[in-house]
């Protein structure tokens, strides 16, 4: 039996790993051949040629071969398959950010395409595709039967033609939504300064995203100088990627500790990262948004962020998906997906299934101001006593600019005030429409102000 090296890696919402390399030689015993085993190899034989002798159709041999390779694998787990040539090289293509199609991550869940999530400013999300949307038809034709990786295919396709998706939301009535497909460029990080607070998105894990955040956070640093009182990471609707890029991710911010660890079949398979000195942050509080569709490396930066107690974990439950997909090359063909592993969090958790738990839930909502009316103050009634130490500091606090205009002048308007501005991408959420980044900006700020500095 033959032993695999592995290079640790990860695409696009599912951890892998690619096998680089072989040694012949192996210190595991090699399982028993019974003869039970070779019945049923001979039955599969059996089967084969009664296929290809007697069905209604020819069929090709590969074909059938390669139906037969992809069942067996599906059987196993929603993430392990076979790829063609063509699904290997796609997915080789979209690990490095660039890739044709719709702009969303998917899985299979009950015969039906799962939405993990959304790509920001991509063709799905521009038409309003929801993380935890089914997919039951395409262009009018079911899904159902199909395997994943036959979906996938058919909602590729030219740039500018349209597929007609049939959507099941939650209890509502299945309804159609055309979109049109594109080319998909990944901007893997997008950054913009709120207040005196950095806000940092990371919508997927790319080759180009370490360096990426590097970028970001120089330019917040760049623009807010000794202002900069902590930084927001959002990884909403992240629905993961390349490993390594998660454990730099999160080694970004850490100074020392386990990031990940995962664990096969056998002990000696497991592997641990760890973090080296240094936090790009430079230990200034961090909140890391996250939702149900934040999926696996975006799953490992939270959990490992959150057992170092080196941010807050703000939102609601990710995704829940903690297995490790190998990609193992077939010459002259594609490739298998093959789940070999499973990760944990430093403090030994395993996400499978049960996500990551923010440590403040917040659910999406939207805010509206309410009327309140005009209401008098102390300050308004006729010989009230004047504050004695107006203009002066109270001892031990420190003083801070007056929130009051100057008489006469308007009131500038915060973040939470603005009305909604476009990001550099064009959809990143603002305060004024995203209820949660509010509650994380807040919550920033309350740390700086216990910290003894003073936020806007």
């Amino acid at each position: 039996m033959r032993k695999f090296m592995f290079a640790a890696i990860a695409a696009t919402g599912l951890a892998f790993a690619f096998v680089v390399g072989a040694q012949t030689q192996s210190n595991r015993a090699p399982q028993a051949n019974t003869s039970e085993t070779y019945r049923q190899l001979n039955l599969f034989g059996e089967v084969f040629e009664r296929v290809r002798a007697d069905y209604v159709k020819e069929t090709a041999d590969e074909e059938m071969i390669e139906a037969a390779i992809n069942g067996l694998l599906t059987s196993l787990d929603p993430h392990s398959s076979y790829m063609s040539a063509k699904s290997f090289r796609d997915m080789q293509v979209q690990t490095r950010g660039e890739f044709g199609g719709l702009g969303i991550e998917v899985t299979m869940e009950n015969g039906l395409v799962k939405v993990v999530s959304p790509i920001d400013d991509t063709p799905a999300y521009r038409a309003g595709v929801k993380p935890g949307d089914f997919i039951s038809h395409l262009d009018g034709e079911p899904v159902l039967g199909l395997t994943l990786n036959e979906a996938v295919e058919k909602m590729r396709g030219p740039a500018k033609s349209q597929i007609k998706l049939t959507i099941r939301r939650g209890n509502m009535e299945p309804f159609d939504l055309s979109v049109t497909r594109d080319v998909i460029r990944i901007q893997s990080v997008r950054s913009r300064v709120e207040g005196n607070i950095g806000y940092v998105r990371i919508t997927t894990f790319n080759e180009q995203t370490d360096a990426g955040l590097k970028r970001a956070v120089d330019q917040i640093k760049s623009q807010l100088g000794d202002k900069l009182r902590g930084y927001v990471l959002d990884m909403r609707n992240n629905p993961g990627g390349l490993l390594d890029q998660a454990v730099a991710v999160s080694d970004a911010f850490l100074d020392k500790g386990e990031i990940v660890s995962t664990r096969g079949r056998r002990s000696d398979d497991a592997t641990r990262f760890n973090a080296k000195p240094g936090d790009l942050a430079g230990g200034l509080p961090m909140v890391v948004l996250i939702n149900g569709g934040s999926a696996s490396a975006s799953e490992i930066v939270a959990g490992a962020l959150q057992d170092h107690r080196r941010a807050v974990i703000l939102g609601t439950k990710s995704f829940g998906k903690g297995s490790v997909q190998t990609i193992i090359p077939l010459q002259g063909h594609g490739a298998m997906r093959l789940t070999t592993a499973q990760y944990f969090t430093p403090s030994g958790r395993s996400i499978q299934q049960l996500g990551i738990e923010p440590d403040i839930t917040v659910q999406e909502a939207r805010i509206q101001a309410v009327d309140q009316g005009v209401r008098r103050r102390e300050s308004d009634l006729r010989g009230s006593l004047p504050n004695p130490t107006q203009g002066q500091p109270a001892p031990g606090v420190p003083a801070r600019p007056s929130s009051q205009p100057p008489q006469g002048q308007p009131a500038p308007a915060s973040p939470s005030d603005q009305a909604p501005a476009a990001g550099e991408d064009g959809q990143a959420p603002r305060p004024a429409e995203d209820y949660q980044l509010v509650r994380a900006l807040d919550l920033l700020r309350g740390l700086a102000l216990l910290q003894g500095r003073v936020g806007n």
